[in-house]
């Protein structure tokens, strides 16, 4: 079943094109376009806003999966319920703003960005339209109910769960006792931007991470240069290998905890191995 969808008024796919212009611009280096792109999702996605309360919404039904199908039915019940109680005109008027912001301060051709669960996004607007018939709903809602209880077949990384002070300090003790160190600046601030994600829909993390990355791969790229490593042919392949997975990420971050421990111990690696030299 194909219903009309206008996805210039899906805020959850707003919020996604925002993210990948402002990847991009980290990428560019273009400061001035990545300063303006933070500046509009901390406003127009505060959570007490009316776009950052819709956003949640979205998030609720788009993220949950392989839940049981009395949860999932009760989670579109509720979220439905919760979504009828917001002020649609004061939406209505926020998204027109941001996309007049995004029309003429980053680019028309951002609409055009590919976002992968957009399928979903669009079918989960479509629930939060009154105007649909009854059939047409239960259709729609029978087939994201679908989605959210199903078992997945294949190892998909999942998102990190936001934790609280009492396991992060668990984190940082238990990375303390493998390396035997404590953490580094760099170490803390990147743990420190985990916590905090919950409080930004990890707006926060993401630029941490897209510009550490960045620093990172410079660096490593140093590593090779360094005199005890050049000359060590099993290093420089080490090397080399570190720096395709740092590049890998370019292609979109996924951060679950395989990526956050990489990155950890990267960092550890070059500040080690540079050292002597700073």
């Amino acid at each position: 079943m194909k219903l009309k969808h206008n996805k210039k008024r899906n805020t959850a796919f707003l919020y996604e094109v925002l993210i990948k212009e402002l990847t991009k611009s980290i990428i560019n280096k273009d400061e001035r376009k990545k300063a303006f792109i933070t500046e509009t999702l901390r406003n127009s996605f505060a959570k007490p806003s009316a776009l950052g309360q819709e956003l949640e919404l979205y998030k609720t039904l788009d993220e949950t999966e392989n839940v049981d199908l009395y949860t999932a039915e009760r989670l579109v019940t509720e979220t439905r319920t919760a979504h009828a109680s917001l002020n649609k005109q004061t939406i209505y008027e926020s998204q027109t703003s941001l996309i007049d912001l995004i029309n003429k301060n980053v680019s028309s051709s951002a609409f055009s960005n590919f976002v992968p669960n957009y399928k979903n996004l669009a079918t989960i607007a479509q629930i939060f339209n009154d105007s649909l018939s009854p059939k047409e709903r239960v259709l729609l809602e029978r087939n994201l109910i679908s989605g959210m209880s199903s078992k997945k077949e294949h190892h998909e990384p999942k998102n990190m769960v936001h934790i609280d002070d009492l396991t992060y300090n668990k984190i940082i003790e238990g990375f303390n006792n493998k390396y035997s160190s404590d953490l580094l600046d760099e170490q803390r601030e990147l743990l420190k931007n985990y916590i905090i994600s919950f409080s930004d829909n990890g707006l926060s993390l993401k630029l941490y991470l897209n510009e550490e990355i960045g620093r990172l791969k410079e660096r490593t790229s140093e590593v090779k240069q360094a005199e005890d490593i050049r000359n060590d042919l099993s290093m420089v392949s080490k090397a080399d290998q570190i720096l395709e997975k740092l590049q890998s990420f370019k292609k979109g971050i996924i951060i679950d905890q395989e990526m956050i421990e990489f990155v950890l111990k990267t960092q550890k690696l070059v500040s080690e191995v540079l050292s002597d030299g700073d």
